[in-house]
C-alpha cells in the first residue's frame, strides 16, 4: 500500500526504533506509548484488519501471539506464572479492528503493553 505507515515502515522508508525483525514480521516501540513499555507487531505483508485475515493468515497470527510473550519479557514486562509462586509482571495484548474498535492504521498490528501500572487512560 502506498500510503500506508507501516507497510513504510516495514520496507525500512520511515525509521523505527525496531526490537524485532524477521521475514514476516517486524516489532517496533511505539510513537505514542501508553505504557512504559509498549510497542507492535506488525506483519510485512499488508492486511487492512484482523477481520480481513483468513485461514491463510493463521500461521502469521500464531507467530504474532507467541512471539508477544518472548518480546515482552525482553522488554522488561515478562510474566511470572502463579504456579512459580505469586503472580507478578504480566503484559496485555490488544488487537484493534475497524473505527469503533480505535483502529487508527489500518495495516495489521498487534499492540503488547506492559510495566507498571496505572496506564495513561487503560484500565
Amino acid at each position: 500500500m502506498d500510503n500506508c505507515i507501516f507497510c513504510k515502515i516495514a520496507a525500512k522508508q520511515i525509521p523505527s526504533k525496531t526490537i524485532y525483525e524477521d521475514d514476516d514480521v517486524i516489532a517496533f516501540h511505539d510513537i505514542n506509548p501508553a505504557a512504559p513499555v509498549h510497542f507492535l507487531i506488525i506483519p510485512k505483508q499488508h492486511v487492512a484488519t484482523l477481520a480481513d485475515c483468513n485461514e491463510s493468515h493463521a500461521a502469521l497470527l500464531g507467530k504474532m501471539m507467541l512471539l508477544a510473550p518472548k518480546l515482552a519479557k525482553e522488554q522488561g514486562c515478562g510474566y511470572t506464572p502463579a504456579a512459580e509462586g505469586p503472580g507478578q509482571g504480566g503484559f496485555r495484548t490488544q488487537f484493534h479492528i475497524g473505527p469503533d474498535g480505535g483502529q487508527e492504521v489500518y495495516h495489521l498490528h498487534l499492540h503488547v503493553l506492559g510495566g507498571p501500572r496505572p496506564w495513561r487512560g487503560i484500565r
